[in-house]
């Protein structure tokens, strides 16, 4: 059959499941996720994994408004109010959840060391796009979210880095070389980030000085979603993060385009189907069958990263000097895990060909888990906050409005 049709069935059924779970009072991507997984591969298979895998241009383009929508908070007043919490934080869920997996797997399991600290690397990345969702459908407010955009912008900066050099180390390990260099394990992958930053810099420039004078939003929508893809294209091309540039191009329009509220906006109005589609097509890709080869060693996996991100949170947001809420509930807005890491397991399988298959196994299982569980505890996190006002999103009329 043709890709449209599948993409009507992925639309349909991400709908009707959004509006079910709603009545439940449950996040909408948490129904999308489902209804993927209902009509994918492991249960109805109306949606074969082969015809999903021809739709990767839609996830590009979701995770590339998702950071442009990012991006579009890193405002410059915001962050010199934030200050140095932001990177503190990110710093220390980042680092909890690496440490944290590799104590575990080193010291209870007894797995090598090179193994251990691949997949301890990889426990590092946070999924925003979930969160965000979350964030947006219940129109969430206040100290958590306000810290939590942030570091998950800057969280795979610094996941990529860990990764780069963590993957040096264990190559160095495996190849029994006692001198590796620590300085390359570093620098590429720091000018890696560099090198999107620059691109999404100068789409932003661009794209702020063509739209001053648009003739109408379908046009300011036409050029915004243009240098997003633009953006998206390049970056792929020259391998280096597209999460990142776009990050940057959101980023750099919040603080140097005129009309930048327009800009920044106009793109809601295209994004809703993508988003759905986005989500349930994850959903389609969901193994359900990963989860009966994942393990003692997945299992402790998907704990201890979960459990080292509210840690590491917590102690940061207390370093910091954030409201309690953030100390308290920070932690599990962080759980979501999908592209990012599963695009390092993959890189990981081609770097360490002995262990990659079961890093791979191991985080795609994990994806499963935390994609499903992810929407509910960041929305669980958020009511506790306070920042999150069940009475104004669930009215009867409020609930047909958002269905």
């Amino acid at each position: 059959m043709h890709s449209l049709y599948y993409l009507g069935i992925i639309l349909f059924s991400g709908m009707l499941m959004g509006k079910v779970v709603s009545l439940f009072k449950l996040p909408k991507v948490t129904g999308y996720l489902i209804a993927g997984v209902l009509i994918g591969p492991s249960i109805f298979n109306l949606v074969p994994s082969r015809a999903a895998g021809k739709l990767t241009v839609i996830a590009d383009a979701a995770l590339g408004f998702i950071a442009y929508s990012i991006g579009s908070q890193f405002n410059c007043e915001n962050l010199k109010a934030l200050g140095k919490r932001i990177f503190t934080i990110t710093m220390f869920e980042a680092l909890g959840a690496v440490i944290m997996v590799d104590l575990v797997m080193i010291f209870i399991f007894k797995m090598s060391i090179p193994f251990s600290i691949t997949l301890g690397s990889i426990a590092a990345a946070t999924a925003p796009a979930a969160t965000l969702m979350v964030i947006k459908q219940y129109k969430a407010k206040g100290p958590v979210v306000n810290t939590l955009l942030p570091v998950v912008a800057m969280d795979d900066a610094v996941g990529i880095i860990i990764f780069g050099i963590s993957t040096t180390v264990a190559g160095a390990l495996m190849n029994n070389t006692a001198h590796f260099s620590m300085v390359k394990a570093i620098f590429f992958p720091f000018l890696e980030i560099i090198y999107a930053l620059l691109l999404g810099l100068a789409v932003g420039v661009l794209l702020s000085i063509i739209s001053k004078k648009p003739e109408g939003e379908d046009q300011l929508l036409s050029m915004t979603i243009a240098s997003l893809f633009f953006t998206i294209g390049i970056s792929t091309s020259l391998n280096i993060s597209p999460l990142l540039s776009c990050m940057m191009v959101g980023a750099t329009i919040t603080n140097i385009a005129p009309a930048n509220t327009r800009t920044l906006s106009v793109i809601d109005r295209f994004t809703p189907p993508v988003f759905i589609a986005f989500f349930t097509i994850a959903g389609v890709e969901l193994n359900l069958t990963m989860l009966t080869k994942v393990g003692i060693v997945g299992i402790a996996y998907i704990l201890t990263r979960l459990v080292g991100k509210i840690i590491g949170a917590a102690i940061g947001s207390k370093l910091s000097k954030c409201p309690k809420t953030v100390q308290k509930y920070l932690g599990l807005t962080l759980v979501p895990q999908a592209g990012v890491a599963i695009g390092l397991a993959m890189v990981a399988e081609t770097m360490i060909p002995e262990f990659g298959s079961s890093i791979r196994t191991i985080i795609l299982s994990a994806t499963v888990i935390y994609e499903l569980i992810g929407p509910l505890l960041t929305k669980t996190a958020l009511i506790k906050a306070g920042e999150i006002n069940l009475s104004n999103n669930f009215t009867p009329k409020t609930i047909n409005k958002n269905l």
